[in-house]
């Protein structure tokens, strides 16, 4: 007992030690505990979340969805220019980009920070189905759901603490991009029923994200079979990763789109 509590320490001091220095420092970055508290607190709302809402009328919360998606829209704006941007200005490789340890100011002041803002959008993004469980809206916290908003915050931690830019930047930048899309829809649709016949685009929004799984997929499996500096463990795990994504949001565009319109037609 005593040896495989040793072993566990030893391998939560290589958890701390191993990261990139640079980004240690910053918030929620140093140490898995404070995103492991986040993660745990956001099952226990997906959890317990409905029930405490039972006995309660559902919340509108128009003006309060509004502003929230409002600023995801910026947010979402200024990641994705900011990652456009600094690979551009620092001659980045859209096909193999390694993390350069040694440009450390460069890394700090742009690529890495825009790398640390986007795991801490996925943190802000958790209230998206707070808002959910809010309204009521129960059966749109599916495991889809929860499986992509849960998982991105372990994946963007490890990214931000191990290798905050190199080739990774090309997996924040497309995510960003579609963001732009997703939360102006939300937005919209917040404005209530008289929006949706302005929403005909969900369908289309749907397949822009598949199209980002995809050109995710075909990036880093790339990488796997060309001699490119960037960690091959970090493109396997973004891979199968994206494989699962791409899995899951066909199956919800077959429901949605192929057999939910059957379904209306019969």
């Amino acid at each position: 007992m005593a040896s495989t509590w040793q072993k566990t320490q030893e391998f939560y001091n290589w958890i701390l030690e191993s990261g990139d220095p640079r980004t240690d420092s910053w918030p929620l970055v140093y140490s898995p505990l404070p995103v492991t508290l986040v993660f745990t607190s956001y099952l226990f709302m997906v959890a317990l979340g409905p029930s405490c809402m039972r006995r309660r009328r559902r919340l509108e919360l128009r003006a309060p969805l509004l502003a929230y998606n409002l600023a995801m829209v910026a947010l979402s704006s200024y990641m994705f220019y900011e990652f456009l941007v600094t690979s551009v200005l620092a001659n980045y490789s859209y096909l193999c980009q390694p993390v350069d340890y040694s440009r450390s100011e460069l890394g700090m002041r742009q690529m890495a920070r825009v790398c640390w803002w986007f795991f801490f959008s996925k943190v802000i993004e958790l209230l998206d189905t707070v808002f959910l469980i809010l309204r009521k809206k129960q059966e749109q916290v599916t495991f889809l759901h929860v499986y992509h908003h849960g998982s991105m915050l372990f994946n963007w931690w490890s990214g931000v603490k191990y290798v905050p830019g190199g080739q990774a930047f090309f997996v924040g930048m497309l995510n960003s991009f579609v963001h732009i899309f997703m939360y102006g829809y939300y937005a919209l649709a917040s404005l209530g029923p008289r929006m949706r016949r302005h929403l005909w685009w969900k369908r289309s929004l749907t397949i822009l994200q598949l199209c980002q799984f995809v050109a995710i997929a075909a990036h880093s499996s790339y990488n796997l079979f060309t001699e490119c500096p960037f960690p091959d463990g970090f493109n396997t795990a973004v891979f199968l990763y994206i494989l699962s994504l791409l899995a899951l949001f066909l199956r919800f565009y077959y429901q949605t789109y192929v057999r939910g319109k059957r379904e209306k037609l019969t």
